[in-house]
This record gives structure tokens, C-alpha cells and sequence, in this order.
């Protein structure tokens, strides 16, 4: 009996322990300033992106282009040996130019978030807030400052 007693003591003193560092916790987060940011409202309006879309439809027109005249030139080819030969050397080069265009699209979308993401961190330290949540992760409160963050985007 004396060791179940010591069990509950020590029970009890754990958990008011712990209840006092979680109100202690969640008091000293009532002075946080939180903003929330739209993020696909904001890569809507950026001019990088409209840039970015722009030239890949350009470079996708450019490629049809290409696949056509290689289809053009291979049934010109008087030989089915070689009009394979000729379509295993646009293969290649399809493949060498699909590769490159991605690997392109795919930096200048990296280059293009970090943008944002340093634009949202410059602008939450100049306004003073604590944390910025993108909109639809918090549930209640918060300030939005999509807009303040779209102006600032290029």
C-alpha cells in the first residue's frame, strides 16, 4: 500500500508539473503576430511565372516543330533501314532536348519559389510577425497578407 501511495504522489507531481509548463507554454504565445499567405494566389500574380509559362509554351511549339520536320524527313528516307536509322538519331536528340527542358523549367521553378519564400521571409521580419502559415493550414486567426505578398513579388 505505502508503494502505491508513493506511485500516486509522484503521479500527481508529474502532471502538475507538466500541467504548469503547458499553461506556462501556450501564455507566452499570446503575444505572436501571425500572418497567413495565400501561396497559389501569389504564384498566380507573379510576373516570373507568366515569364516562366510563356516560354515553355514557346518552347513546346519549337518542339512540335521539330518532331515534325523529323517525321517529315524520315518518310523521305527511301529505305525502311534507314528511316529507322534516322528515327534512332531524332530519338536521341528528342530525348537530349526533353531532358534539358526539364531539367531548365524544373531550376527556374526552384529559383522562382525561393524568390517567394525570401520575398514572404523579408516581409514577415519587416512587419513583425512570428509566424506566417500558408492559408488553409491554420484554422483560426492569423492575418492575411497575400496581397502585401504579391506586390512584392516580381
Amino acid at each position: 500500500m505505502k508503494l502505491t501511495s508513493k506511485f500516486l504522489l509522484i503521479g500527481l507531481m508529474v502532471f502538475s508539473i507538466g500541467f504548469s509548463a503547458n499553461n506556462y507554454a501556450f501564455s507566452s504565445t499570446g503575444d505572436l503576430k501571425i500572418g497567413i499567405v495565400d501561396i497559389p494566389q501569389v504564384v498566380s500574380k507573379s510576373t516570373q511565372v507568366e515569364a516562366l509559362r510563356k516560354e515553355q509554351m514557346k518552347k513546346a511549339e519549337e518542339f512540335k516543330k521539330f518532331v515534325d520536320n523529323a517525321k517529315a524527313d524520315i518518310s523521305k528516307q527511301p529505305t525502311e533501314e534507314k528511316k529507322r536509322e534516322l528515327a534512332a538519331k531524332y530519338e536521341k536528340q528528342i530525348t537530349a532536348k526533353q531532358d534539358a527542358n526539364a531539367k531548365e523549367y524544373t531550376q527556374k521553378l526552384s529559383e522562382i519559389d525561393k524568390n517567394i519564400s525570401n520575398v514572404i521571409s523579408q516581409k514577415a521580419k519587416e512587419k513583425g510577425y512570428d509566424l506566417i502559415f500558408a492559408k488553409g493550414t491554420l484554422l483560426y486567426g492569423g492575418e492575411d497578407i497575400t496581397e502585401m505578398i504579391s506586390k512584392s513579388i516580381k
